[in-house]
This record gives structure tokens, sequence and C-alpha cells, in this order.
């Protein structure tokens, strides 16, 4: 194993030792499977290929300062992968099949999961592909389902520094009725050419306005959006929104703090009225907004240079727990014994 500089990393791949395999074959899971192989090798046929059936989620292991490794709401990842199934019609990966191979993969990646303090996390991606061959549209009848893992710095090079986003009218992130509320590819290859254009303006990234009316705020490209107006957190309620683990964590934190919980429809011009605005996800966790550019009305909503307070409270009391500074009163981490 390279030495890593653990306070410098970005968010990108690199190759851990070894990655976590698992099969679906005649109607049935088969036993996890150690790899230490980057590849796999698939039929030309693959339903992944032709018609876009997978599905991957995202969440991260911590090392405390008392040593231990910290793996953040899994059983919650577990679900939101079963509902990406349910939406493309793949095999659903069970809740203990999935939790045993994440706990696995992280406990055989030890030397990978970063230091206390670097900044840095160990980033866990589960995958499912259908690897069963279809010519016609039809679902595969065989199922691969993977987890590898890497260490992360922040997802924004910002990390918990404010960013720019941009509002651009002529994209779509996903139909009104189609895959937005679930973690499959498309949504992702959708928001490229968007996103580009995004970061090549000067922005981290693109703020989606919902697809059917362009009168309300859906999600932050990335990562779901949310707002401190006074004494609320405000979250768009959307059903082409992904459910972020992270965005409900939030909302659990600022109910405990006192905070009146709105999940509901924002106007685009209600940004004026906002004292903090953010997005969040597993990624980033909290990347503070500085400035919403509004290119197709030549507006700028402003909001500081600095954190928001109540964006600093959340942020501190979420990695708190992450990383065992904090009471878990919700038993959200699973401790790597």
């Amino acid at each position: 194993m390279e030495t890593i500089d653990w306070e410098n990393l970005g968010f990108g791949y690199s190759k851990a030792d070894f990655n976590i395999r698992c099969w679906y074959r005649n109607g049935k899971w088969g036993e996890l499977e150690v790899s230490e192989s980057e590849n796999v090798t698939l039929h030309i046929g693959a339903t992944t290929f032709h018609y876009g059936q997978e599905a991957f989620e995202g969440l991260k292991a911590f090392r405390g300062k008392d040593g231990k490794i910290r793996v953040f709401r899994m059983e919650e990842n577990a679900k939101r992968m079963q509902r990406s199934s349910q939406g493309i019609m793949m095999a659903e990966v069970p809740t203990p099949l999935f939790t045993d191979a994440v706990k696995k993969v992280v406990k055989l990646n030890e030397a990978f999961v970063p230091p206390f303090e670097s900044g840095a996390s160990l980033y866990i991606r589960p995958l499912l592909i259908g690897t069963g061959h279809q010519i016609g549209v039809n679902p595969a009848d065989e199922y691969l389902f993977l987890v590898l893992v890497m260490p992360v710095g922040p997802y924004f090079k910002e990390g918990f520094k404010p960013t720019d986003l941009v509002i651009y009218r002529e994209y779509d992130r996903a139909a009104p009725l189609g895959t937005g509320k679930i973690k499959v590819g498309g949504n992702y290859a959708a928001s490229l050419v968007a996103g580009q254009r995004a970061h090549h303006e000067g922005f981290s990234a693109v703020l989606y306005l919902d697809a059917r009316e362009k009168k309300y705020i859906d999600e932050c490209g990335p990562a779901n959006f949310f707002a401190i107006k006074g004494n609320s957190y405000v979250t768009p309620k959307s059903g082409s929104i992904l459910p972020s683990i992270t965005n409900m964590s939030l909302r659990q934190l600022a109910a405990d703090m006192g905070m009146k919980i709105e999940e509901r429809q924002i106007p685009v011009e209600e940004l004026s009225e906002f004292d903090e605005v953010g997005a969040c996800g597993t990624a980033a966790v909290i990347s503070p907004i500085k400035r919403v550019f509004d290119a197709d009305k030549n507006l700028e909503y402003t909001y500081g240079t600095e954190p928001g307070k109540v964006s600093v409270q959340l942020y501190e009391k979420l990695r708190g727990i992450q990383y065992g500074l904090e009471p878990d009163p919700y038993n959200w981490t699973t401790i790597i014994e």
C-alpha cells in the first residue's frame, strides 16, 4: 500500500485492496465473494449496457477519535437501493445481504479508512447491474451486486466553504413521473451537459427547477437543496427528487434544535427570502451556498461569504455523530468490529 496524503485527497477513484461481489442467478442470491480485481466481465447483451438497468448508492465510513470505525445509516441506503430496484425492475438486494457486504468490505479495507481529523473518509459505493442478456426491452434474469471503497476528501473542492450555484431553465435533471426519486445512473448522465457548462462558467453545480412548470426548486445537481428561513428548515417536496439520507438526518437534527421543518414546494422567487442556503448529500455532507445566479433572468441571490450559523451547527452535529464525538440517540451509526 502506497503512502496516502490523507489531508489532500480529492473526491475521486483510487484502488483499495478488495471489493465484494454477489450474483443473482436462477431466482436467488448467492454468497458474498471477495475480489482483488478492478474488472468485471459481462455479456455484450447485458441489460446494464442496453437498457440502463443499473442503480448505485453512496455512503461513508469514519474513523473516530476513539479509533473505532463507524458506518453511517447503511440500512437506509439498503432501503433506497431496493426502491431503485423496484423502479427499473431489478432483483432487490435484501437488507441483511447489503449490510453484510458493507461491513465485510470496510473490514477488509480497514487500512484505507482515513485517520481521525484528516478531513477524509472512506467512501463506499454499492452497485447493482443487470448482467443477463436481453435484446428485446425486458428486465434481465441475472444481476451482479458489488461494493467497492476508496478514501476520499470533500466532494466540492472548497470543502465546507460557500460556493456558487446557477439556474438554467433549458435543462431538466429528470422527468416529473420518471426516475428522479431513485438513484440510477441515467439521472446523472442527464445532468452532465448542464453540470459541465456550470463548471466552465465558474459555478459548483446547477440548481434545477421542476421539469413541469419551471416554477419550483428541485435539486442541486448531485445533492438536495435546503434553506434556513428564520427558525425554519426548508427543503423541496417533489416527486422528482432523490430522498437524501443526509437531508433526512439534517431535518431530524434541525427539529431537535427546536426548528420548524417545512418540506414543501419552494417558488424560485423565495430565494430572496432565505437567510442561509445549502446543498446536502453523502458526498458533500453540507455545502453552503454564497450565491445563486439565475442565468435566464440575470438575477443573483447572495447569502454571505461564510457558512451561516445554523448550517455550521447542523454540520458539526452531524459530523460529530458520524465520528462518535456526539451522542447517537437514533442509532444511526454502526461500529465495524
